[in-house]
C-alpha cells in the first residue's frame, strides 16, 4: 500500500449511456407536449371537426372556437337574419352561416383579467413576504426555529379540500367571498411556505459577510439587505415567483368554491362554455391555448434564472 493518495476519479458516460438517456427526454418530452398540441389544434377546428370520430388530425382551420369564446350567439330565423344586413366582422358571419347572431360579448375576457389580477398581485406578496421571512431565518436566532420552518411546511401538506369549507364560512362571514382581493390573500397564504423554504436556501448561499462589510461602510441592516442581499438572490426571487405564479395561476378547487361571478377566474369557467347542443369544445379548447400564453411568456422571460435557480447550491467550493 503505498502513501500516495489517489484522486477519485469521475466516470463518463459512454456514448451510447448518452443517447439512450437523449433518447429518453426526447421521448417524454413528446409525449407531455401531445395533448397541448392536440387542445392547440382543436382550437382551430369546426364544432363537427372537433367531435368527428375517429379523430381527424387534417382538417380546415376554422376561427369559429375564437369566436364562440369572445362572444355570446342566438339562433334566429333565416328571414330575421336577412333583415339585418350585411355581417359585422368575421364572428357575425360565422354566426349567421350556422343561423345565429352575436347578441354580445362573453364573459371569458373578464374571467381572464380576473386571473392576471389574482395570480400576480398573490405572486407579488408571497414573493415579498417569503423574502422578508426567509431573510430573518437566514440571519436572525430565531427561538425555535426549526419548528417554525416546519409548521411553515406542514400548511402546504393539507389537501385543499379539507380547508375549503371553512375557509367559505369564513369569507362568507367577513365578506371576501366572491373578491378578488379576498383571492389573493388565499393564495398568498398558500404560497408563502412555498416561497419561504425556497428562498432561504438561496439567502444562506450568499456569505454574511457581505452584508457585514456593508454594515461597516455605514449601510443599516435594512439598507444592506437591499443594496446587498436582494441582488444576489435575483436567480432565487425569480425561480420562487415563477412557482409561486403556476399555483395561482392554475388554482381550481378554492376558484370554483370561492368565487361565481366578479372574481371568478378562467379555469373554472374555461369547462364550462357550452355551445348549441352541448360543450363547444373549439371554444374550450380556445380558451385553454389563450390561457398558456402569460404563463409561457412569463416562464421564458425568466427561464435564466429560472434554470441557475434550480442549480443554486447544488455545487459548494
Amino acid at each position: 500500500m503505498t502513501s500516495a493518495t489517489t484522486a477519485h476519479s469521475v466516470v463518463e458516460p459512454s456514448a451510447t449511456t448518452r443517447r439512450f438517456a437523449g433518447s429518453l427526454v426526447v421521448l417524454y418530452a413528446i409525449i407531455t407536449m401531445i395533448p397541448l398540441v392536440w387542445i392547440m389544434l382543436t382550437a382551430f377546428k369546426s364544432p363537427d371537426d372537433a367531435i368527428s370520430y375517429p379523430p381527424k388530425v387534417l382538417f380546415k382551420p376554422s376561427l369559429e372556437g375564437f369566436c364562440n369564446l369572445f362572444t355570446t350567439r342566438s339562433r334566429q330565423t333565416p328571414e330575421f337574419i336577412r333583415s339585418l344586413g350585411p355581417p359585422q366582422g368575421m364572428c357575425d358571419s360565422i354566426a349567421r352561416d350556422r343561423n345565429m347572431v352575436v347578441a354580445g360579448p362573453s364573459n371569458y375576457v373578464p374571467r381572464f383579467v380576473n386571473s392576471l389580477i389574482i395570480a400576480f398581485g398573490s405572486t407579488v406578496l408571497a414573493v415579498a413576504l417569503g423574502t422578508l421571512s426567509a431573510y430573518g431565518f437566514s440571519r436572525f436566532r430565531v427561538p425555535l426555529k426549526d419548528d417554525l420552518l416546519f409548521f411553515i411546511l406542514s400548511t402546504r401538506m393539507m389537501p385543499p379540500i379539507a380547508v375549503a369549507i371553512p375557509i367559505y364560512l369564513m369569507y362568507r362571514t367577513i365578506g371576501l367571498s366572491d373578491t378578488r382581493l379576498g383571492m389573493i390573500l388565499l393564495y398568498t397564504s398558500v404560497n408563502v411556505s412555498l416561497a419561504v423554504w425556497l428562498l432561504k436556501g438561496f439567502i444562506d448561499e450568499i456569505p454574511r459577510e457581505y452584508e457585514e462589510a456593508a454594515m461597516i461602510d455605514g449601510y443599516t441592516r435594512f439598507q444592506a439587505f437591499v443594496k446587498v442581499v436582494l441582488p444576489q438572490a435575483t436567480t432565487g426571487i425569480a425561480a420562487t415567483a415563477i412557482f409561486c405564479l403556476i399555483f395561482a395561476w392554475n388554482e381550481y378547487a378554492f376558484a370554483v368554491l370561492l368565487t361565481s361571478g366578479n372574481a371568478q377566474t378562467a379555469p373554472p369557467f374555461i369547462p364550462i362554455i357550452i355551445g348549441e347542443g352541448g360543450q363547444d369544445w373549439p371554444a374550450v379548447a380556445a380558451g385553454t391555448t389563450l390561457f398558456l400564453v402569460p404563463i409561457v411568456v412569463f416562464t421564458v422571460l425568466l427561464r435564466k434564472h429560472l434554470l441557475r435557480g434550480i442549480t443554486f447550491g447544488a455545487v459548494r467550493k
